[in-house]
């Protein structure tokens, strides 16, 4: 008898439910599009278009670190650690008030607010889906 023999056959555990990709997806991009504005404040104040180059500069590296947190809170969700859920679902929330706002200046920024709205309730439903919390939840073995 070999040693790859007597080795434990590793069983796959329950498939990670579409529905907890869908809000890891969802959360990845709002956390992605936050990083880019804020290094497009810090360019922009590089670049002399604002005239408070240090608050600018501080202000982007602030929304950049803010932007970090969701993309890592996905990660953990497609990793299916419990603790991306929190972060993930403020982070959605947040995109409600902001997205109302949106449409409220009108202009170009009315279909952009409500698509920002549409992707908070979407990313919301998927992440609070009872499939996802069986996922998140589930004991594990070990």
């Amino acid at each position: 008898m070999t040693a790859e023999s007597s080795a434990p056959v590793p069983t796959a555990g329950p498939a990670r439910p579409v529905s907890l990709t869908v809000g890891a997806a969802i959360t990845a991009l709002e956390g992605a599009a936050l990083a880019v504005v804020g290094v497009w404040d810090m360019v922009s104040a590089l670049s002399g278009q604002s005239k408070q180059l240090a608050l600018n500069e501080f202000g982007g590296v602030v929304i950049v670190l803010l932007g970090v947190l969701p993309v890592l809170a996905a990660r953990a969700l497609l990793r299916g650690r419990r603790w991306g859920r929190s972060p993930s679902v403020l982070t959605n929330s947040i995109c409600l008030p902001v997205g109302y706002y949106m449409v409220q200046s009108g202009g170009a920024m009315v279909v952009v607010g409500a698509l920002v709205i549409l992707l908070g309730l979407v990313g919301i439903g998927a992440l609070l889906n009872p499939k996802s919390t069986a996922a998140l939840y589930a004991p594990h073995e070990g």
